[in-house]
């Protein structure tokens, strides 16, 4: 066990919290942690002290083989409780592993009961992957407000050390990660049938080689073909045909051989081990009986056989040879090819590309992005930009808290802040612009032509600026409407507008007034105005202001890669530049590393971006000059030497 891993231990047993938390990604050691746990807390409070429970029965027998107690899955567990047949007593310690899956509801019951019964619970789970078909949330909630939660960040799960990294980098949703599993071959983008066949391919290959393989998509259908295709190929290399086949719930057959997959937990088909049969649970085909039932052997490591009755079988019984993420999530293999489309979630990216010890590779399928992805550029669908969507589309459920802090985000974000200021500030200046423009020697017809919509909007929004760069526009616009004729321009709003930004990018000569720049980005809508507008703008002004300054302390607690650099060069004149920087980078999404990401797509953004490197010039100017008096040159003590 690792130190991380005792650490865990030990915070979980002296917390004394009732409930507590264990965070942990694929392949960090979850399960070696609750072993630990189980056996530290059984040798302080006796056997039958530790209760295990998971949202489903495969996960619950699964953890039952890891602690080497008895568990059970929620729901059995409370219906049991329900009818008395079971309770908690003072001192026991409650796990329930992949507490992601579980509902809040059902999470909610099992703490209630255990604090009136004065027993501890210990949600496990890693809330970047998949979470409950029900309402959730409350695992991440508790994830997200606790500042103490025991955290697995050491990846044991795979061969290559690249890939440890990486993983974190997924499960975040960060982009970055795109570049690494691109670096080292693990995405091939085509068609979509050209991806499934070719997933496929790899994957039969593996599986030939005697790899523990599995093979992942989310498409119902291609769920279905990949296992017809499976099962072909294998009657022909095989060189025989068992005549006898059981008729499946898919529509597809099942004869010696074939690996199935069973659909729903059922307790009265029991195994000879004294287990019974579980949703989820894999199976190879030993023999298909005269009366339709099927003799099969579990796909692990303790083998164990049942038979399944016919109407089962032809109710609940697919062929398993590919899956989804959620039928993946908790397996551990060799190998993975995963099938990737525009429609695939963060959650189920991430759960698909961490089952596989030596390699994982996303076989992307090129398509318009729906309207659930957003990306980057609007060139043509790479496999990038497929992925770059994924990791923008997160499946999990909020709790009611996190909905409406998501709702504030939405709504509260700079983007939508800046959007709301220039409104205002358009109606506000509208006639003001209009009574300038009509006195500034453009004829009547000039004038009528530059005040309609669309074209008078990015005019007033230049005239904004330069207002904001302190230029009087009453001397500025009748200069730029007679610098040349405009009786041959097509668009005079963008003749004039182009003209005005070019005159009023900077100060006027000599001035050295700060520019009226909304956290060092936004041009404030200036000149009268009522009361009213005033506060509106005023309110606007401070909400940008603020998220600004937060998402700068939030970056910088968090190590983000893009406050890093900038500090260590520039010193204690990094101090407005990170603002103007946070500002552009909530207001165009940027998620790079980069300081402002990548070429600007629109001529205000451009505009923007601008600003922003502006500012990180002007620190590291500032920083120079502090440097240059905490350090002088060895020169200028020779010179104040006595």
């Amino acid at each position: 066990m690792s130190a991380q891993q005792r650490r865990a231990v030990e915070r979980i047993c002296q917390s004394g919290r009732q409930v507590d938390v264990l965070v942990g990604p694929a392949g960090a050691g979850k399960t070696t942690t609750m072993r630990a746990l189980r056996a530290a807390w059984t040798a302080e409070r006796g056997r039958g002290s530790v209760v295990g429970l998971a949202p489903s029965a495969a996960a619950s027998q699964a953890l039952s083989d890891d602690l080497g107690v008895a568990c059970e899955n929620t729901a059995k567990w409370l219906h049991e409780y329900d009818h008395d047949r079971t309770e908690l007593r003072r001192g026991q310690l409650v796990i329930v592993d992949e507490a992601t899956l579980a509902d809040t509801v059902t999470l909610d019951r099992l703490t209630g009961i255990a604090a009136g019964a004065g027993a501890k619970v210990l949600l496990v789970g890693d809330p970047h992957q998949l979470q409950s078909v029900d309402a959730g949330g409350a695992f991440a909630l508790l994830v997200d407000r606790r500042a103490d939660v025991p955290e697995l960040v050491e990846i044991h799960r795979f061969t290559n050390e690249w890939e440890k990294d990486a993983s974190l980098t997924l499960s975040r949703g960060d982009v970055q990660a795109i570049s690494a599993y691109g670096r080292h071959k693990r995405i091939r983008e085509g068609l979509t049938d050209e991806m499934v066949d070719a997933a496929y391919v790899a994957w039969r290959a593996d599986c030939a080689a005697g790899r523990a393989s599995i093979l992942v998509t989310e498409s119902a259908r291609d769920v279905r073909a990949l296992n017809e295709r499976a099962r072909a190929e294998r009657l022909l290399l095989d060189g025989a045909v068992d005549h006898r086949e059981a008729h499946l719930a898919d529509g597809c057959r099942a004869s010696f051989g074939d690996v199935v997959i069973t659909r729903q937990n059922d307790r009265r088909i029991r195994t000879v081990r004294g287990g019974w049969v579980k949703n989820g649970d894999r199976w190879q085909v030993t023999d298909i009986r005269r009366d339709g039932s099927v003799m099969v052997k579990r796909l692990d490591a303790r083998g164990v056989r049942t038979v399944l009755p016919p109407e089962y079988v032809a109710e609940h019984v697919d062929l398993g040879y590919a899956v989804t993420a959620h039928r993946a999530q908790g397996v551990t293999v060799d190998t993975a090819h995963v099938v990737v489309t525009s429609s695939t979630t963060r959650e189920n990216l991430y759960v698909s590309m961490t089952r596989g010890r030596e390699s994982n590779i996303a076989y992307v399928a090129l398509g318009q992005p729906d309207d659930s992805h957003s990306t980057p550029e609007e060139d043509d669908v790479t496999a990038r930009t497929v992925l770059y969507g994924v990791l923008q589309h997160s499946g999990a459920d909020l709790s009611a808290t996190q909905t409406i802090e998501a709702e504030y985000e939405l709504h509260g974000g700079i983007d939508r802040l800046a959007a709301e200021l220039e409104t205002i500030a358009a109606d506000v200046q509208h006639e003001r612009f209009v009574d300038l423009l009509r006195r500034s020697g453009l004829t009547a017809e000039q004038h009528a032509a530059v005040v309609e919509p669309p074209a008078f909007g990015p005019l007033t929004a230049a005239l904004r600026r330069a207002e904001a760069y302190h230029h009087d526009l009453e001397q500025l616009v009748p200069r730029v409407v007679s610098r040349r004729g405009l009786d041959d321009a097509d668009d005079i709003a963008a003749v004039l507008r182009y003209r005005v930004d070019k005159v009023a990018a900077t100060p006027p000569r000599g001035c050295r007034i700060r520019p009226r720049l909304v956290a060092g980005l936004i041009p404030e809508p200036l000149g009268q105005m009522s009361a009213e507008d005033r506060r509106a703008i005023d309110e606007r002004k401070e909400l940008i202001e603020s998220r600004a300054r937060a998402l700068v302390e939030d970056a910088v607690a968090s190590g983000e890669a893009w406050t890093r650099r900038p500090r260590r060069d520039h010193g204690e004149a990094w101090v407005d530049a990170p603002t103007t920087v946070a500002a552009y980078r909530d207001r165009y999404k940027v998620m790079s590393d980069l300081l402002v990401g990548g070429a600007a797509k629109t001529e205000a953004q451009r505009a923007d971006r601008q600003r922003a490197l502006s500012a990180i010039r002007i620190a590291g100017a500032a920083g120079a000059t502090e440097r240059a008096v905490a350090s002088p040159s060895r020169k200028a003590h020779a010179i104040s030497a006595p």
